[in-house]
């Protein structure tokens, strides 16, 4: 299988479930929804995670939040997340200063660190779960990065936890990712069926690389099944499966 084509400079670093770690070429580093030390698929912990400019976080349940609190204070980082989010970490300790509140259908540029990011819709639910009482966590969201790539833009499309939905078919017209990460693993998002259909939607895409899977008993999707459900719908993109730790660089 090809590898996924990054733009130079660019690093993507998969830590297990839906966490994933990217570098830029400007040599700042994001977190993409930290479920780190509570992570059993995670080869890291926490404390190893490094310097962070900034987290992005899809949603607030645990497996995607869980190690957010923790990471942000040790790092100093910015946290990017819906608004009801934003105010739960503020409450909790996080400078306001450090919180950048938005909501789906928004792009902010992060130049100094090389890209931007556009707020995406995802179907799904979002809570936090503060110390056992379930408080309402706005709405979920998927990304659109936006990398420089020479005189180009290469983008990434992040879905998050999301069933599929016809507008992928939109996003795919409006921002034609090439590459997309999309949850397979079934029960709480979309399995391997599911996903093979979400994959034919987004036309522009190359590669997929299968996320939110294999780190539970209940997620019973795996690449195999998503490759093997490929085979059924109208998609010619190329499955590219990392494991946990793997990284690929532009």
């Amino acid at each position: 299988m090809k590898t996924p084509y990054l733009p130079k400079g660019f690093a993507l670093t998969y830590l297990g479930h839906a966490t994933l770690l990217f570098e830029t070429e400007q040599g700042a580093r994001v977190l993409i929804d930290p479920f780190v030390e509570n992570n059993p698929r995670c080869p890291i912990k926490n404390a190893e995670v490094g310097d962070l400019d900034l987290i992005l976080l899809t949603h607030a349940h645990d497996d995607h939040f869980a190690d957010c609190l923790p990471i942000a204070k040790a790092t100093g980082c910015y946290i990017l997340a819906v608004p009801e989010v934003c105010a739960y970490l503020g409450s909790k300790g996080v400078a306001a200063d450090k919180l950048i509140a938005v909501n789906k259908g928004g792009t902010v540029p992060f130049d100094d660190l090389g890209f931007a990011v556009t707020m995406t819709h995802a179907d799904h639910t979002s809570s936090i779960n503060d110390n056992g009482t379930m408080l309402y966590g706005g709405e979920p969201m998927g990304f659109i990065l936006h990398i420089p790539d020479g005189e180009e833009i290469f983008t990434i499309y992040h879905a998050g936890d999301t069933a599929i939905f016809g507008d992928m078919r939109l996003l795919s017209e409006i921002y034609t990712p090439r590459l997309a990460l999309l949850p397979i693993g079934d029960h709480f998002t979309m399995g391997p069926r599911e996903a093979a259909a979400a994959s034919a939607l987004l036309s522009s895409v190359e590669h997929v690389i299968p996320i939110h899977y294999a780190t539970f008993p209940m997620l019973t999707g795996t690449p195999e099944k998503f490759i093997e459900a490929l085979s059924h719908v109208e998609a010619t993109v190329q499955v590219a499966t990392m494991e946990p730790g793997e990284v690929i660089r532009g």
